[in-house]
């Protein structure tokens, strides 16, 4: 078992820790609902009744329904200003008769067990309740709301069991059952002899739920001959998955037909092993073709470095021209302005 709540019960001066575990639990067959025809998990959306609109978790807040129909919304805020208690603290409040608490009045049971350090304690209060034919009158927050127990023993344990507020307990009352109504003496004779016919001492291991067990036995003999059905598992990532890997092929693509290459060459990059298991048996033809394209490839670039160098030749050439008649031009300037000055003088 695993403690669900840790604490100490406190009565006086004694502080005894404990920790808390359920003391029940439910045998039931758990069913889920499904789709009778493919056996797929019925879902249900939170929908709101006036938009139609999916609501989320966030969104969702409580809601007071009055007399008249009116809802009254709550939110986190106005149930923070409610008196709450957190204390780890079952504090026993007074000692009563056990045959006072009816037990329906009592509602979950938990078993309390003491900490390594506080075994004294424990069995003092086990052995105190025990001999006094007492059970403890208590109060608990196991989570946030303060509630009611009592404490007793059972089997050498004390157990809690919590307890319904007495406005919880409904009243019976039943016109047709009166407490003036008796049954005659005959009547009576003969109900006391069946009653010890019957009378006994109670043991649980002779009752057994057989409902259970035929649906557990049911649900076995269809596993075992084979009546399942697998049901879907929903991976919501796959999608997403697919989606990038699709993204980055089409990237791939875009990046070679930017540089000129061929789509397909990514296709046979894929299959570059059988190709080159494959060559062996064709090596002429493959190297012949590879030879080909390899020649035709280069012809295309000697052409091109050709063309460009007759460019660039001829480019120099004509700055190399417009440089020199640059400077004739300004060599007879001068030569001028000296045959000016000569016959000036």
């Amino acid at each position: 078992m695993r403690a669900i709540w840790k604490g100490a019960v406190s009565f006086g001066l004694v502080n005894v820790p404990v920790r808390l575990y359920s003391a029940t639990e439910n045998h039931d067959v758990q069913f889920r609902q499904v789709h009778r025809e493919d056996g797929g998990r019925i879902r249900y959306r939170r929908v709101c009744q006036i938009d139609g609109e999916e609501v989320s978790y966030d969104d969702i807040a409580k809601g007071y329904e009055t007399e008249d129909g009116d809802m009254v919304v709550l939110t986190d805020d106005d149930f923070a200003d409610l008196p709450s208690r957190t204390s780890k603290e079952i504090g026993v409040t007074k000692f009563v008769p056990a045959d006072q608490i009816d037990p329906m009045w009592l509602d979950k049971s938990y078993f309390l067990e003491p900490d390594k350090s506080a075994t004294k304690p424990y069995v003092l209060l086990r052995d105190a309740l025990e001999t006094e034919q007492r059970v403890a009158i208590v109060t608990v927050s196991i989570r946030t709301r303060m509630t009611m127990a009592v404490l007793r023993v059972r089997d050498g344990v004390i157990v809690m069991q919590t307890m319904l507020w007495p406005d919880e307990v409904r009243a019976a009352d039943f016109a047709h059952v009166e407490e003036e109504q008796h049954a005659s003496t005959q009547e009576m004779d003969m109900a006391r002899m069946l009653i010890d016919q019957l009378a006994g001492d109670y043991d649980p291991d002779e009752y057994e739920d057989d409902y259970a067990l035929a649906v557990k036995e049911l649900v076995r003999a269809k596993v075992e001959g084979g009546e399942v059905r697998v049901s879907a598992v929903e991976e919501e990532d796959g999608g997403e998955v697919v989606d990038l890997l699709a993204a980055l092929s089409r990237s791939v693509e875009k990046a070679k037909a930017s540089r000129g290459e061929s789509s397909g060459g990514s296709g046979s990059a894929g299959s570059s092993s059988s190709k080159g298991s494959s060559s062996k048996g064709s090596s002429s033809t493959g190297s012949s073709s590879t030879g080909s394209s390899s020649k035709g490839g280069t012809k295309k670039t000697a052409a091109k470095t050709s063309t460009a160098k007759k460019k660039s030749t001829a480019k120099t050439a004509a700055r190399k021209s417009t440089t020199k008649s640059s400077a004739a031009k300004k060599t007879a300037t001068k030569k001028s302005e000296k045959k000016s000055e000569k016959k000036a003088s």
